[in-house]
């Protein structure tokens, strides 16, 4: 699937990023707790949340994640905005709210994240 694909399927409007909208993402991840997107998220991922804060980018530039939908009609800042274009990471604004925009891309064949396995001891 593509960002072109998740914006159409969760109503969203690009917010910034227009010119990465044919990049591929593999898995979703739905969630307003940084500590749990830590925690599960891989590469290629969009990142569906309610969260408006500048941690919410923090962690997606950390993780690699390539999309961040705003759920819920919620308008990120300028700043906001402007620290997800200087790292490539697109912004899409949806009216949807997060468990139906996780929903519909789920049962249009985008996979959610699964948890991350523990390392063992000493490695």
């Amino acid at each position: 699937m593509t960002i072109r694909e998740v914006m159409k399927i969760v109503e969203g409007k690009v917010l910034v990023g227009e010119d990465r909208l044919d990049t591929p993402v593999e898995t979703a991840c739905g969630s307003d707790l940084m500590s749990d997107v830590l925690a599960f998220v891989k590469d290629r991922t969009v990142l569906i949340t309610g969260l408006i804060n500048p941690h919410v980018v923090r962690t997606s530039e950390m993780l690699d994640i390539t999309c961040i939908v705003f759920s819920r009609g919620k308008m990120p800042s300028e700043e906001i905005l402007e620290m997800a274009d200087e790292v490539g990471i697109t912004v899409i604004a949806s009216p949807l709210t997060t468990y139906t925009a996780c929903g519909e891309l789920y049962v249009r064949g985008l996979p959610g994240t699964k948890a991350k396995k523990p390392e063992p001891e000493g490695a």
